[in-house]
C-alpha cells in the first residue's frame, strides 16, 4: 500500500488531536478552578474536607458504594433530583475541586449522595447511618464487618450502637465501629453542597419573542401631534 505512511500518520494525528481536545482542553477549561469567595459570608466555598471524612471518602471508595450511588444531582428538566429533595440545585464542577477522586458514579440502585447533608425535609443523623451499616435495610447490604463485637468492661463504650430486639448483641457484650466506619459517617455527613455557585444559578427564562421574562413590554411611544394637525383638529371639533 503506498500511501500507508500517510495513512497511519492521518489516524494518529486524529487521535491525538482528539485526546488532546477531550483531556487537554477539559483540563484548561476546569482544572484552573477555585474556591469561590462571597462577600457576604466572608467565606469560601466548598469547604475543604477534614482529615477524618477525607479519609472516609477512601473507605467509600474501597466499599464500591460508587456503584450504586451517585454524587450529582442532575439540572431540572434532566430527571426529578430536586424534587426528591436531593438538593436545591445542580451540581457544577466547583463541587468537587477539594476531592482526589470525586465519586460521581454511573448507576442510581441507592439514592444519590451529593447533597445528604443537608437532605430534606430532614437529613439523617450519625447514628441512623451507623445502623444502616451494621444492620442492612431490604435495598441496602449490611457491612458488619465494620463494627466489632467486644464484650463491655466497665463502662459501656458511647459510641456502642443502641441495639435492641433480635439486633442486640449477647449480654454484656455491646457493638463499635470502627475507625473506618466512623470515617465513612464523617465522609458522608461531609456532603453539603446547599451553597448556589454564580454558574449554577439558573439562567432566566425567555419570552417567545427572546427578552427575558422579567423584562417588561416596552410600549410604542405616541408621536405628538404637529401645529398646523392640531388646529385643523379643534376647527373640527367646533
Amino acid at each position: 500500500m503506498k500511501n500507508a505512511p500517510v495513512f497511519l500518520f492521518g489516524l494518529l494525528a486524529a487521535l491525538t488531536i482528539s485526546w488532546a481536545g477531550i483531556v487537554l482542553g477539559s483540563h484548561a477549561q476546569l482544572g484552573a478552578l477555585a474556591p469561590y469567595f462571597d462577600d457576604g459570608d466572608q467565606q469560601s466555598y466548598p469547604f475543604r474536607q477534614s482529615g477524618i471524612a477525607a479519609r472516609g471518602q477512601l473507605v467509600y471508595a474501597e466499599l464500591g458504594c460508587a456503584s450504586c450511588h451517585t454524587q450529582q444531582v442532575r439540572r431540572p428538566g434532566y430527571g426529578s433530583d430536586q424534587a426528591r429533595g436531593w438538593g436545591d440545585r445542580q451540581s457544577v464542577a466547583r463541587d468537587y475541586i477539594h476531592q482526589i477522586v470525586p465519586q460521581l458514579g454511573g448507576l442510581r440502585l441507592g439514592p444519590d449522595l451529593a447533597n445528604l447533608a443537608a437532605r430534606k425535609p430532614n437529613a439523617p443523623a450519625a447514628e441512623d447511618l451507623m445502623k444502616l451499616l451494621y444492620l442492612g435495610s431490604p435495598t441496602h447490604p449490611a457491612y458488619r464487618f465494620l463494627f466489632q463485637e467486644r464484650q463491655i468492661s466497665g463502662q459501656r463504650s458511647l459510641k456502642a450502637l443502641p441495639l435492641a430486639g433480635r439486633d442486640a448483641p449477647a449480654a454484656n457484650y455491646e457493638i463499635v465501629p470502627t475507625e473506618q466506619a466512623q470515617s465513612l459517617v464523617s465522609y458522608l455527613l461531609s456532603l453539603n453542597h446547599a451553597f448556589v455557585y454564580p454558574e449554577a444559578r439558573p439562567a432566566p427564562k425567555e419570552t417567545k419573542a427572546g427578552a427575558p421574562a422579567h423584562a417588561a413590554p416596552k410600549e410604542t411611544p405616541v408621536p405628538a401631534a404637529a401645529p398646523d394637525e392640531k388646529k385643523k383638529t379643534e376647527g373640527a371639533k367646533k
